[in-house]
């Protein structure tokens, strides 16, 4: 039986990749064609340099390609930068926005997550929004409130759950080796998905909210199988495909 939203599990490479990595692309593609994983959505984003041969790799299959970040302008006088409609262009139909590298290391703030947000679904791409608390945050007891001003803040209110993805990642359990326990994910996304009806309404069932923050094959199971829980937003473990699809066939 299909699930309703649909699982999705996308891998966020990073700062990693060489053109000898596209052969973990094509090895998770055999993997995802033979059925292991599912029903699932599966998404690769790995390093702007590998989008358009990683499109080349991917075309006509199962999984979808997306990027790691956008600019929130559609062209211009921005050195080093790529906009949404590069990336759509590439062949890209997801976009990473928001991610907490990017929010703590290049002081993003939630408007300028949005704008992306906007960029993105303008032109075309489904935005996967980034949000979460650090450890103080936590510790202090603001961790739902910390995520929800995120996500007032970063989502863009036009959005359909055709066209946003929510990651929720505890800064603290990024590639950290920590993570939060069952309850503390399942409590924060009950929390999100609660939000996100208050914001888009009935649609708000159906955005898909995934987990990221150390996943892994040995722990995806009991976190993945959690209420509210659509997915998850790999990091390191995408880089491999044994090790990918170790996380995206427990929903074979």
């Amino acid at each position: 039986m299909s699930r309703d939203p649909r699982p999705l599990v996308a891998g966020n490479w990073k700062m990693n990749g060489l053109k000898a990595g596209l052969e973990e692309i094509v090895a998770m593609r055999r993997a995802v064609e033979g059925r292991q994983a599912g029903d699932a959505e599966i998404i690769v984003c790995p390093p702007a340099t590998l989008i358009i041969s990683a499109a080349a790799v991917l075309q006509g299959g199962p999984i979808a390609l997306g990027a790691q970040d956008c600019h929130p302008k559609a062209g211009g006088a921005y050195t080093g930068d790529i906009s949404a409609a590069m990336l759509k262009d590439a062949g890209a139909s997801y976009v990473i926005v928001g991610h907490s590298e990017r929010r703590a290391g290049y002081g993003e703030s939630d408007a300028l997550v949005r704008s992306k947000a906007e960029a993105a679904n303008e032109a075309g791409l489904a935005a996967i929004i980034c949000v979460g608390e650090t450890k103080a945050e936590r510790e202090a007891g603001e961790a739902v409130s910390v995520v929800s001003g995120q996500i007032r803040g970063s989502l863009p209110p036009a959005a359909t759950p055709a066209n946003l993805v929510v990651a929720y990642e505890p800064v603290w359990a990024i590639g950290t080796g920590l993570t939060p326990t069952a309850s503390d994910v399942a409590d924060m996304h009950a929390s999100i998905r609660a939000l996100l009806g208050e914001i888009y309404g009935e649609a708000g069932v159906r955005v898909r909210i995934l987990y990221g923050g150390s996943v892994k094959p040995s722990n995806a199971r009991e976190l993945l199988g959690l209420p509210n829980v659509d997915g998850a937003l790999v990091g390191g473990a995408s880089l491999k495909a044994n090790d990918f699809m170790g996380i995206a066939g427990i929903y074979a």
